[in-house]
């Protein structure tokens, strides 16, 4: 038992001697680690400060580089979407066109003759609804004139520029009745005119009458030859789809023929000679397309001929493109003298024959000698005659017996001597040059006034009818009273038109090598520009002219089909 009793002491006391060294280290341990916690303290500290001190100071973006390149990226998918977008609903709206109101025998017939600018003009912002329209023309479309050059080397193709009439009335919101046919006889007294079918295939009914109520007359003029003899019958003229196709065939066939086994060097040296009658637009871009055509593509296919093939350009005035300022005239003359293209101011064309041209040139000292040049293709490009519909019709009219150009026209384009007829065009006489652009707007401005007459006389039936039943039937007169007087307000402001006037918004015209002249009104001057840059800017101003969507679309395609292929050198 004392044994026991010993050993359980001994046995406590070594628990509790367990303990205290169990209990002593750990004190020991809490001591040394002490100095590890401040330095955790510490750190715990600097963070702290360092982020106070980090969210005190602003935060600095890191620089994005390259950011003009993606905005413009982005502007221009968003530009091509959206424009794909207008594409497309242009195309849909032209392959898909709305119901139209059938004729309505109580309202007036408003007869358009022609299908050139004016008429075409009228037409597409006319309020068919208010009328019965008939328009009458011997062809079936509207040409883009300016562009007529292009086609006859093949820079475009003649289809491109030419908009079916039938799709242009198909999209008025009233039917128009269309009959291709020329005009032949006006008759103002019984408003009566005789048409005629002149296509090769004929009906058993090819000549008729059509009544009118309303007479447009758009006819244009004709080639003006000045009484020169042979230039009817041995040049070309550039004013129709059928010109451009004759030119294009003679610029071949002369130089497949110039190249003819055996051709003796001075024919060929004729048969290569351009000559082009007429410094205007229309034959400043002639020469310049021609010259192009054969320094582009015909010299890279028939290399034989390449130092032989030459264009003259003949102008009756001191110089050519007289509507255009100076330094662009100047500017032009340069730039044909660098593409060797010779220009022969102050001449006068004598006479024509099948191979030679006898022009008059006067010197700057005044004095005069003839000359002849062998040719072998002659374009004539200047002038307007006026047709024989529209001399017959002045000769029925006794207040047009002084007017010698066509249609004397009053501030409204009334035809003078007449109260139902209206003349647009080349064929009127508004004192303001025979340009695409003038009866452009002559046409704009008579389908505001028809619109606007159309909209008088509804609003004047109205107040007839307000009118006559005033104080007759039962209701309230002066509600009715203050209902005319509405009406009448509205009719004072609608009636309100202003005469017609004239707006120039500049010229241009292409002088070859990828270089065209612009005189474009701009504030209350002009601004002159030639080169690189204004071709860009023609081109597109051409495009944006462009009647439809569908003309835009194929112009583009020939363009870039001219640029990637070269133009086609066959013959048809």
């Amino acid at each position: 038992m004392a044994t026991s009793r010993t050993a359980m002491r001994f046995s406590t006391g070594s628990i509790g001697f367990t303990r205290r060294s169990f209990t002593t280290p750990s004190q020991s341990m809490l001591t040394k680690t002490r100095p590890s916690s401040r330095i955790l303290a510490d750190k715990v500290q600097l963070q702290q400060h360092f982020r106070r001190t980090y969210a005190d100071l602003a935060p600095t973006k890191k620089p994005r580089r390259f950011r003009y390149f993606t905005y413009l990226w982005r502007l221009t998918y968003l530009s091509t979407i959206a424009g794909a977008a207008y594409l497309a609903y242009g195309v849909y709206e032209l392959r898909h066109p709305d119901d139209q109101f059938e004729s309505d025998p109580t309202k007036k017939n408003l007869v358009i003759l022609g299908t050139g600018w004016g008429a075409v003009s009228l037409l597409k912002k006319l309020d068919t609804e208010n009328y019965n329209v008939i328009v009458i023309s011997p062809r079936n479309y509207f040409l883009f004139t300016p562009l007529l050059p292009s086609c006859t080397t093949g820079t475009v193709e003649h289809r491109s520029i030419m908009e079916p009439i039938r799709s242009i009335t198909r999209h008025k919101k009233a039917a128009v009745k269309f009959y291709e046919a020329e005009a032949t006889n006006i008759d103002p007294d019984r408003k009566i005119i005789l048409i005629d079918d002149n296509s090769d295939i004929k009906g058993a009914s090819s000549k008729t009458e059509v009544p009118y109520d309303m007479l447009v007359v758009s006819v244009g003029a004709e080639n003006a030859t000045f009484g020169i003899p042979g230039v009817k019958e041995h040049s070309c003229f550039l004013k129709e789809i059928g010109d451009a196709q004759n030119i294009r065939k003679r610029i071949m066939d002369c130089v497949e023929t110039a190249t003819f086994k055996d051709q003796s060097p001075e024919e060929v040296k004729r048969l290569l000679h351009m000559v082009v009658v007429g410094g205007g637009p229309t034959g400043v871009e002639f020469a310049g397309e021609l010259q192009d055509f054969f320094d582009q593509d015909i010299k890279k296919w028939i290399p034989e001929i390449s130092d032989k093939f030459k264009v003259t350009l003949i102008e009756a005035l001191p110089n050519v493109l007289p509507m255009f300022s100076k330094q662009l005239i100047e500017y032009t003359e340069s730039t044909f003298k660098e593409e060797k293209i010779t220009i022969m101011t102050k001449t006068a064309v004598k006479k024509v024959t099948d191979t030679t041209v006898e022009a008059e040139v006067t010197a700057p000292d005044g004095k005069k000698t003839m000359t002849t040049m062998p040719y072998g293709l002659l374009v004539w490009a200047t002038g307007n005659a006026v047709r024989p519909v529209v001399k017959d019709l002045m000769s029925k009219i006794p207040a047009q017996k002084d007017s010698r150009r066509g249609l004397a026209v009053n501030e409204y384009l009334v035809v003078q001597g007449t109260k139902d007829i209206w003349a647009t065009g080349d064929c009127a006489v508004a004192g303001y040059a025979p340009t695409a652009q003038v009866a452009s707007q002559e046409g704009a401005f008579l389908a505001r006034l028809f619109n606007t007459m159309a909209k008088s006389e509804a609003i004047e039936s109205q107040i007839y009818d307000l009118s006559s039943n005033l104080n007759v039937k039962a209701g309230d007169s002066a509600a009715v009273a203050k209902e005319i007087e509405a009406h009448e307000r509205q009719l004072r402001r609608i009636k309100d038109i202003k005469p017609f006037h004239y707006t120039h918004q500049g010229s241009m015209a292409y002088i070859g090598s990828e270089r065209a002249v612009a005189d474009v009104s701009w504030l209350n001057g002009n601004f002159a520009t030639g080169g690189g840059l204004t071709y860009l800017f023609w081109r597109s101003a051409y495009l944006s002219m462009c009647f439809s969507t569908r003309n835009r679309v194929l112009v583009v395609i020939d363009w870039l089909k001219s640029k990637t292929f070269g133009r086609d050198v066959s013959r048809e």
